[in-house]
């Protein structure tokens, strides 16, 4: 059976000082470091064949330190869709090439983007706007925080990709890592498990915390880790 793992990235600089990311780059704090080096061992039997990662350095820090944990031989390496950059990270040796553990990054995994929130302090915001107005902003389906998106935005990017993408892989036998972010995973488990709108607000995925599911019967289950 083929197994997937959804990984939110560690918590980040910006997760630790309550501020509002979205799509700003901000790289993992000490503490997000620690989370993503024991994610990387609690799933460090699983031979991957394959890892997805957001456009985000979060997300590809994340994958690129529990990888590292990895009892596989295969080395992960990071393969370019710029054709400049396709073109001058080529690897001339078949021997190599046939042990890397190709890790591919997409927008498309990208976190939720707050628009005109990010980079702001929640605690300051809730201040502004009230704690009502941004927990609707935060937390409904379809309302968008200002010039953002909303959850149901992200997931009309995210399910489309991995249904595309990542299914059928799943299909195929192959073991897949996604590194992403706790919305675009959201929108993600929303579909595997069947979600409905009002279960998929109620749902919070910790930062660090890999979540395994094995496609048995056509479809994906959910599975502890041991």
């Amino acid at each position: 059976m083929s197994k997937l793992v959804l990984l939110r990235h560690g918590e980040s600089v910006w997760n630790l000082k309550n501020i509002f990311t979205g799509w700003v780059d901000v790289p993992l704090s000490q503490n997000g470091i620690k989370e993503a080096e024991a994610a990387g061992k609690q799933i460090a039997d699983i031979a991957f064949d394959v890892v997805f990662s957001s456009m985000q350095i979060r997300a590809m820090e994340t994958a690129m330190i529990a990888l590292v944990q990895s009892h596989s031989q295969k080395t992960p390496v990071v393969l370019h869709d710029d054709s400049e950059m396709k073109d001058k990270t080529g690897i001339y040796s078949e021997e190599t090439l046939a042990n890397i553990l190709p890790i591919y990054h997409n927008w498309h995994l990208n976190e939720r983007y707050y628009g005109e929130l990010q980079g702001r302090n929640k605690a300051q915001v809730m201040e502004e706007f009230g704690d009502e107005q941004v927990h609707i902003w935060r937390r409904s389906y379809d309302v968008p925080p200002p010039n953002g998106e909303s959850l149901k935005d992200t997931s009309e990017r995210t399910i489309p990709f991995f249904v595309e993408s990542v299914m059928p892989l799943l299909t195929e036998g192959k073991n897949v890592l996604v590194s992403a972010h706790g919305n675009s995973l959201r929108s993600i488990v929303m579909l595997i498990e069947n979600l409905s709108k009002d279960q998929v607000l109620e749902l919070e995925i910790p930062t660090g915390t890999p979540l395994l599911y094995e496609w048995a019967d056509n479809k994906l289950h959910k599975r502890a880790l041991a």
